[in-house]
């Protein structure tokens, strides 16, 4: 049996009828950067997630560069994040000049620690970023409690938590504003590259609006130095028609994860700790081994892809090294690279290919 990682290409064929309308629709209005299907899809998200201001841009990466920016903040300011994440968190703060500084994880939730947080923040640090790893959201007000008693904003990477919620209370309503991701591989993915950034504070999204869009309220009249981050109107046509298939896609992963759950009990692995809110959106599902390079070699050779959400942690690779400033060894957050190993969790993952899944992995786990 075949069971690839992700199966963006099913999903694409199962609404292509609906995806192609609203391509057609696109190409027939001529509105191909910004323009009415983009901001249709701006009031959609912001309604799907309780009724949030949303601006539209090219990706998640700017969607955080943006905020970043709108915030004022940059050289010689600190901001605290994660080295458990994309490397675009860490990017993100460095394009404005500022200092990512990044504290540990979580052991059980696997994201920002509070209370390696409280010790991280000083008179330089001007802002938060939790990152909702793999759908799961942070200990919100931990992190906000702590960050409002510094007086600083907290900014959520939701990059992965499309729908993510804790009681009525969705990713990216918690903090001063968030930055979501669409590109294609996510829970809500676009036909190429997508962002936007969340926030009830109005003057915020207006200033993220005009620096996406050359820093211009309007045409040829610049009022600051700004960006070309504009979305695409046919991304936001198509967003808008998957969007409506978001409720029941996050259903369905809920679904398979809880399936996975018949792993707790073999010996050689651990699980990602249980959700009981209920809101975990399960972008990744990752479990700790021993070896997870063998295992997923040892996978694939049986025709099951996996994935590894992240090998190296951002303050270690290369490009980062010495431009973060981490508090501690991190421990936490190494132990973390160093076992994860990502199994096919999404929508179109059939029963039987999941099945194989869970049946192979307790075949080579006891043979260990």
């Amino acid at each position: 049996m075949n069971v690839p990682y992700l199966d963006i290409s099913t999903q694409t064929r199962l609404i292509r009828p609906a995806l192609d309308q609203a391509i057609g629709d696109v190409l027939d209005s001529g509105s191909f950067v910004l323009g009415p299907h983009v901001t249709a899809f701006e009031h959609e998200f912001g309604s799907a997630l309780g009724g949030i201001g949303a601006v539209a841009c090219n990706s998640g990466t700017s969607a955080l560069h943006l905020i970043l920016k709108a915030l004022g903040i940059g050289p010689g300011d600190e901001v605290v994040t994660v080295s458990m994440t994309f490397a675009a968190t860490v990017a993100a703060v460095l394009y404005t000049g500022a200092t990512p500084v990044v504290v540990d994880i979580d052991p059980d939730s696997w994201t920002m620690d509070p209370e390696q947080l409280r010790g991280a923040i000083s008179a330089k640090t001007r802002a938060v970023i939790p990152v909702h790893l793999h759908g799961r959201i942070a200990d919100m007000a931990s992190i906000c409690d702590i960050a409002d008693a510094a007086g600083v904003p907290v900014i959520e990477d939701a990059a992965q938590a499309h729908l993510a919620h804790r009681g009525d209370q969705y990713a990216g309503s918690f903090g001063l504003a968030a930055a979501f991701s669409f590109y294609p591989g996510k829970n809500l993915g676009a036909l190429g590259e997508g962002g936007a950034v969340v926030s009830r504070d109005a003057q915020l999204l207006k200033d993220v609006a005009r620096l996406r869009d050359w820093g211009t309220d309007y045409k040829y009249d610049h009022q600051t130095l700004g960006f070309n981050y504009r979305m695409d109107g046919i991304q936001g046509a198509v967003l808008s028609v998957k969007l409506g298939f978001l409720s029941e896609w996050t259903h369905e992963r809920v679904r398979k994860a809880i399936v996975y759950e018949d792993l707790r009990s073999k010996p050689g692995l651990s699980l990602p700790m249980l959700d009981t809110t209920g809101g975990h959106s399960y972008h990744v599902y990752s479990i700790l081994v021993r070896d997870p390079e063998r295992l997923g070699e040892e996978l694939a050779r049986l025709g099951i892809s996996t994935g590894r959400h992240y090998p190296v942690p951002v303050h270690l690779q290369q490009a980062y090294r010495g431009a973060v400033q981490p508090i501690g060894d991190l421990r936490r957050t190494v132990e973390f690279a160093r076992s994860c190993l990502s199994l096919p969790l999404y929508p179109e993952l059939s029963d039987p290919q999941q099945e194989y899944v869970i049946k192979q992995l307790d075949h080579l786990l006891g043979a260990q």
